[in-house]
């Protein structure tokens, strides 16, 4: 068995212990999608069903046992279809490949699941991440349910196999954590080739278009190595940097306008999700200095937050302080209309220029799984009345971190006209944002091997 194919078996052998002796565990593969007609879309596998065996290729199933007895179902050699679509695994090779112990075609599918269902008294499966699987594991427990009176038992439970792979998947392990760095060395070169791309064809006096841009984050993806994207790519110049999710697009990108890039790949089914903001030409003016510099302020207090021991929210709340205060220094809100620092954190003052969380889970997924909430303190729940909305909102204290977690550090500031607000700083948006490693005594930042200083950018797009 390889190294690798050994980091999964021991992962099915943690899962395992958690289903109960009898119980068993159906994890499907993402199924191929059409694009159009008879082009499919790139095939991206299942995160959960990856996380256990490895296994990239698609039509394929995963059934595990509370003895860790592990079973794999996959497309079968076909010669032909080989020649059309490419090399296919096949069960006669995957145990010795994957380090599973048995393997069957997929076709073996609907005969051979009911009778590994019969005697369990749990299955357990990803519940509302794959359409029509509750309905196929009804009709599996129905041909269970007909063997009834020769003496066959059918499970009792239906269990939600999301809760204990979600614990796991949360802390990563070093193979992981390698895997996220180098995918972040990637795109942290791919932001480096896209500022100072932005520079030289606007020094050259040459039209530059956000797709412009975007060409270069792929290259730089692919020329590292990584496979695709971890998520379409945010290209946004001037005012549509105040477009949350907006994607690149044809929108002239102009010297004396920010660009505001929030993009990363994926390799071997890992995530980075890096942002910065930069001068399109290569120098900040004033007004985009001044916010720059507030969003950054405000993004090293998180940073400061994110440490084992502290709770996730401890970054943004640290994140909303720093932004509270730097919004009436600047004069975006003003103290006779909003009151004290306290004030317009309390009543969410900031809210029209700062409307998102602070980050979120990192790993296979660019939103990766795991609660927010601290699972022994779920019990407490406290109420509040929203200022914005007028609602209750019911909360619990959100997750204590651990060393191994991964997060993102995304503070941003969205300034749209509006009355009251100083026309300088109209049509800016500005966001930063790096992968944080939690460790004992703080946070390692994997994605500063892209400049976030503001002197430093402009001295990276100089050269």
């Amino acid at each position: 068995m390889t190294a690798t194919a050994s980091i999964h078996a021991a992962r099915r052998a943690r899962l395992a212990a958690s289903l109960g002796a009898d119980g068993i565990a159906l994890v499907p593969t993402a199924p191929e999608r059409t694009r159009n007609r008879d082009s499919e879309f790139l095939y991206r596998h299942d995160s959960y069903f990856h996380y256990l065996t490895g296994f990239t290729e698609p039509n394929a199933w995963l059934v595990l046992t509370g003895d860790c007895r592990s079973t794999l179902f996959c497309a079968p050699k076909d010669l032909e279809r080989e020649i059309w679509n490419g090399y296919r695994l096949g069960p006669e090779a995957a145990p010795a490949a994957l380090g599973v112990d048995e393997a069957f075609s997929v076709d073996e599918l609907g005969t051979r699941l009911p009778r590994l269902l019969e005697n369990r008294d749990a299955v357990w499966y990803p519940f509302a991440t794959h359409a029509g699987l509750e309905t196929q594991v009804d009709g599996w427990l129905a041909q269970v349910r007909a063997r009834l009176r020769m003496g066959a038992l059918c499970p009792e439970q239906q269990r939600d196999l999301c809760g204990p792979l979600d614990e796991m998947r949360l802390v990563k392990d070093a193979h992981e954590l390698a895997t996220m760095r180098r995918a972040a060395q990637i795109s942290a070169e791919a932001h480096v080739r896209a500022m100072q791309t932005s520079a030289r064809l606007l020094r050259e006096g040459r039209d530059v278009r956000e797709y412009h841009l975007d060409a270069e984050l792929l290259h730089a993806f692919r020329t590292g190595g990584s496979q695709a994207p971890a998520y379409n790519s945010i290209v946004a110049a001037g005012a549509n940097a105040c477009v949350l999710h907006y994607h690149a697009d044809a929108a002239p990108v102009r010297a004396g306008e920010l660009v505001l890039i929030d993009a990363g790949c994926e390799l071997d089914g890992y995530a980075s999700d890096i942002t910065r903001t930069f001068p399109a030409d290569g120098r900040f003016t004033g007004p985009q200095r001044a916010l720059y510099d507030l969003v950054l302020a405000s993004q090293a207090a998180a940073v400061a937050a994110t440490k084992a021991g502290n709770r996730f929210n401890d970054a943004h709340d640290a994140t909303v302080r720093v932004l509270s205060q730097g919004l009436l220094d600047l004069g975006l809100l003003r103290a006779d209309a909003v009151g004290s620092v306290d004030d317009v954190v309390e009543q969410r003052a900031y809210f029209p220029f700062y409307m998102h969380r602070t980050g979120h889970w990192l790993g296979m997924d660019v939103h990766d799984c795991g609660s927010y909430v601290e699972p022994s303190e779920t019990a407490t729940v406290t109420e509040r009345r929203d200022p914005l909305t007028g609602e209750t909102v019911k909360s619990r204290p959100s997750r204590i971190l651990r060393p191994g977690m991964v997060t993102t550090i995304e503070p941003g500031l969205y300034v749209r006209p509006g009355e009251g607000v100083p026309e300088e700083f109209w049509n800016i948006g500005i966001r930063i944002e790096d992968d944080a490693v939690v460790t004992e005594d703080g946070c390692e930042l994997i994605t500063r091997g892209v400049p976030v200083e503001g002197g430093e950018i402009e001295a990276l797009m100089r050269g």
